[in-house]
């Protein structure tokens, strides 16, 4: 059965983006120092622990994802981990070039967006992207897990993972942790 998954690199302190975020500067001040880990070559993975988290990633069914990631990506020019589905989480207009592309759909509704996910992604898990898709998610309890890449460096400023989720407790537990290089990947499932 389908899971939905968020998945983010993560810094000591909790942030997924660094300062000054934009939509031309989408992972804000030194943000890209959290992605360093996903486009090493092979000789720094020797044993390819990251290498094979990447191809868990890119083996999933289904994305989605809210506007805020998807708007400095460029909206991943329609297509994103070679022609799966893709639901927007936006209440607000697109560009009129949102339509062209058919692997999107942009919805308002998580649990709405969720759910066709899942049922699009058959028995292959959905990716969930995007700070504002994750504590929407996890809010309305349909995120099934969360597997954060923590990378040893500290932003000190920027956009925490789960900013603005509110102090209703939510409950994980540790399914796997794997040291790669230059990153530890940790999963986990939401218990409530």
């Amino acid at each position: 059965m389908s899971k939905s998954v968020l998945d983010m690199s993560v810094s000591l302190d909790g942030f997924v983006c660094g300062p000054n975020e934009t939509p031309d500067n989408g992972l804000g001040d030194n943000g890209g120092r959290l992605h360093w880990w996903f486009g090493r070559g092979a000789e720094n993975d020797p044993d390819g622990i990251n290498a094979g988290v990447i191809d868990d990633l890119m083996a999933t069914g289904a994305v989605v994802a809210g506007r805020g990631t998807v708007e400095p990506a460029g909206w991943w020019k329609g297509d994103h981990h070679d022609g799966v589905p893709i639901f927007i989480l936006t209440r607000t207009r697109t560009p009129a070039d949102v339509e062209q592309w058919p692997l999107i759909t942009v919805l308002g509704d998580v649990t709405e967006a969720i759910t066709r996910a899942k049922e699009a992604a058959g028995d292959r898990d959905v990716l969930v992207h995007g700070v504002g898709a994750a504590a929407a998610a996890l809010s309305a309890g349909v995120l099934d897990e969360v597997q954060l890449h923590l990378v040893p460096t500290i932003l000190g400023e920027g956009r925490r993972l789960f900013e603005g989720i509110g102090a209703e407790p939510h409950e994980f537990e540790l399914t796997r942790n794997v040291e790669g290089p230059g990153v530890t990947h940790l999963r986990y499932r939401v218990l409530g």
